[in-house]
């Protein structure tokens, strides 16, 4: 009877253990951790996924299920999970970071609707970016590859109550400077642009004071705005892709996985 009990808590965990972490990841994850994603589906999917991968997983070592260590174990998981769904959110954020900046650069921030990730009031812009960005990151696979990082993880970071080194978590902390980074770097032009264009009118109300530089700036700034907006999506693949290899890579240093130069797993 204690063998068949043995076989029956072995059989337990190693189904129990790899759920947390998936779901944790779920939960967090870009598109599938938004608002608009019931959480009944996000746990029917993430049951889904451990039932196809566990099989495949290496074996887990027979720990308590009820005991303190088995808490601090679950606890692991939690957190392998949940910090590799706030990459994607930290690289989805990037891209509405940039819409945020242009919008009010381009007197378009007045406009704003709830995105649908956070339940929050954002820039229209901002939201425009985050549904480009969630198509392109559905379209380029980056849901499977995070699933294949995520089943990999289990060989470099197995299930025990050791996780993710403190370093790693230092560098997603880190990485938070890099989004800033980089949407500024993919806004920059947009800002110069307007700059500008605000100099411009600073200097023909300078010369001719009797403009009415409010009627006249606010339309041209917005028109200019949109031709801005449209340019600046002209090299829109570009930068994603190279946030994403960034976010690739932070990936790969926190699980211990090896990726190669390009940030490709």
């Amino acid at each position: 009877m204690n063998f068949l009990l043995n076989d029956l808590m072995q059989t337990i965990a190693s189904y129990m253990w790899p759920l947390y972490r998936v779901t944790s990841m779920l939960m967090v994850m870009a598109i599938f951790g938004a608002n608009t994603t019931p959480a009944r589906i996000r746990l029917l999917l993430g049951v889904a996924i451990t039932v196809a991968i566990a099989p495949v997983l290496p074996p887990t070592e027979n720990y308590e299920l009820f005991s303190l260590g088995a808490i601090f174990i679950t606890a692991q998981q939690i957190l392998i999970g949940a910090a590799m769904g706030f990459v994607s959110i930290l690289l989805m954020q990037t891209f509405v970071l940039t819409g945020q900046i242009i919008g009010m650069q381009t007197s378009l921030g007045f406009a704003s609707m709830v995105d649908p990730g956070s339940g929050q009031q954002t820039p229209v812009i901002g939201n425009f970016f985050l549904l480009l960005t969630t198509m392109v990151f559905l379209a380029v696979d980056g849901h499977l590859v995070m699933i294949r990082m995520l089943v990999a993880s289990f060989e470099t970071i197995p299930v025990s109550d050791q996780g993710i080194m403190v370093s790693s978590y230092k560098s997603l902390a880190e990485w938070g400077a890099y989004m800033f980074g980089a949407a500024l770097t993919m806004s920059i032009s947009a800002i110069v642009a307007l700059l500008l264009i605000n100099l411009s009118f600073g200097v023909m109300t300078r010369a001719s004071p009797q403009l009415n530089i409010f009627a006249i700036g606010f339309p041209v700034t917005m028109v200019s705005g949109l031709l801005i907006l449209w340019l600046t999506l002209t090299p829109i693949m570009e930068h994603f892709d190279e946030v994403w290899q960034a976010a690739q890579l932070l990936l790969c240093d926190m699980l211990g996985l090896q990726c190669n130069v390009n940030g490709g797993f």
